[in-house]
């Protein structure tokens, strides 16, 4: 793992708020050359703490999803044949292990309820998933 320096930190808090910010744009920022930046950036991809670039969602397009986690019960002896299933429903964002009496939750987002049902339907009919329980997200209180 790469060793974060004064400057680095204050790199990724830049490309936390804007990863598309331009290398003159960053530099400019940091009082630094571009030259400077590109190298920071690099060594960061190589030592393993920036892993990639991406977008944020406008909180206006977000709100016009549908967002809902659900608990998934399995047959542990099938939980990799599962998680592949999982995997290719494309509206499931993030899927985690969890304790307690399931053992998985999935994130979904999706542009209309029908779209949230079908993935539920496919979720259901995956050979091993033993039960759901869907809970529907109303609206975010905060987010750090």
């Amino acid at each position: 793992m790469h060793n974060i320096g004064e400057l680095d930190k204050k790199l990724l808090v830049l490309l936390i708020d804007n990863a598309r910010a331009s290398v003159s744009h960053l530099a400019k920022q940091l009082g630094v050359s571009r030259l400077t930046v590109q190298s920071h950036m690099n060594q960061l991809e190589r030592g393993g703490v920036i892993k990639g670039y991406t977008l944020r969602w406008h909180e206006e397009f977000l709100e016009q999803q549908i967002s809902a986690h659900i608990l998934i019960a399995t047959d542990q002896k099938l939980i990799a044949q599962i998680v592949r299933a999982l995997e290719k429903i494309t509206v499931i964002k993030s899927l985690s292990s969890i304790s307690g009496e399931f053992d998985l939750v999935a994130q979904l987002k999706a542009p209309s309820t029908q779209e949230l049902d079908e993935a539920m339907d496919s979720m259901a009919q995956i050979e091993g998933v033993e039960r759901t329980q869907t809970s529907v997200l109303l609206s975010k209180k905060f987010e750090r």
